[in-house]
């Protein structure tokens, strides 16, 4: 089988021949279909991830594929099933050995282009609004980033969850894009002056922030009296440093999410919000918007899509 391998962080991915894997007690192996790409495996391969496989390991974090063959043992699923898997790495090939409990059914209808960019980027959205900021109706939802992988979708479930979405993003192809997906009221990022912008509208109650930088301070003096801002991710490069004067004058909450940590300490979490996101998703209420599909053999380009943010939405490489 042909995998996209890490033989030190910092390097270039290599696309290799390997054997394919055979699956141990509680594994299945997938032949897998689709993978997702996401801003984290850009950081995993220059080692600055928080976690940080033994080299060499294959890259790619969520995927989507069939059941190949069952490990021994007792096993809820069987081969031939279709799954979603998330894992911390093992995507960008052809074949993977996964833990049962890392795979997710899918709904009949389900194309794997589109399972294999839902998982981390849906699930990161709700799990952050619904559980962690406990958004309401009526309340305003902020989005930095608003076209990106997680952006467009906390555009689309903050709109179903009943919120006013402000959805931010540079130039008028990603802002139609985050319109389309449900977003009120757009802004564009290079137009400068957020806050005065934002005030305008009224501020904001929920942040959810995935790039960092200067917008995350501008929209932190937007925020409503005992607002929630949800710091997702650094795609912009900069960590921004929270003064926590303001978080005590104006009683605002900044909450971390790092949404593959809940299989650690509340994998059902994890599981329940997924299983209203496929539910959704079978309504037809959810629509994974998917920007660029590649084949394997192009996983450099499609890594370079996400590094240079030439993408909305998500990047998938496909394997057949």
């Amino acid at each position: 089988m042909k995998a996209y391998q890490i033989d030190g962080f910092g390097r270039p991915a290599i696309l290799r021949e390997m054997e394919v894997p055979t699956p141990q007690s509680g594994e299945v192996r997938v032949r897998i279909m689709a993978c997702g790409l996401n801003f984290a495996d850009l950081l995993m391969l220059d080692g600055k991830y928080q976690e940080k496989p033994t080299c060499p390991f294959t890259l790619g974090m969520e995927m989507a594929g069939v059941v190949d063959a069952v490990g021994p043992g007792p096993c809820a699923l069987t081969k031939g099933d279709r799954v979603a898997v998330f894992a911390s790495s093992g995507g960008l090939a052809e074949y993977g050995c996964f833990p049962a409990d890392s795979c997710t059914l899918l709904p009949p209808d389900m194309p794997f282009t589109e399972a294999a960019a839902f998982q981390i980027a849906y699930g990161t959205s709700h799990l952050a609004l619904d559980h962690r900021a406990r958004m309401q109706p009526g309340e305003t939802l902020l989005v930095l980033g608003a076209a990106g992988g997680v952006g467009l979708t906390a555009v689309e479930i903050g709109k179903r969850m009943g919120a006013r979405v402000i959805a931010v993003a540079r130039g008028a192809q990603k802002l139609a894009i985050a319109e389309a997906m449900g977003a009120d009221h757009l802004i564009d990022s290079e137009a400068g002056d957020l806050r005065s912008a934002l005030k305008a509208m009224g501020g904001v109650d929920v942040v959810y922030d995935a790039v960092g930088g200067p917008a995350f301070t501008e929209a932190l003096r937007a925020t409503k009296p005992e607002g929630r801002l949800i710091p997702i991710g650094f795609a912009g490069g900069e960590v921004p440093q929270i003064p926590a004067n303001l978080l005590l004058v104006k009683n605002l909450t900044v909450i971390g999410l790092y949404w593959g940590g809940y299989l650690k300490f509340a994998p059902k979490r994890l599981s329940d919000s997924m299983a209203t996101l496929f539910g959704w998703y079978q309504e037809g209420g959810l629509r994974p918007h998917v920007s660029h599909t590649l084949p394997l053999e192009a996983a450099p380009e499609a890594l370079e899509l996400l590094r240079s943010r030439r993408s909305t939405g998500k990047v998938v490489v496909t394997m057949a």
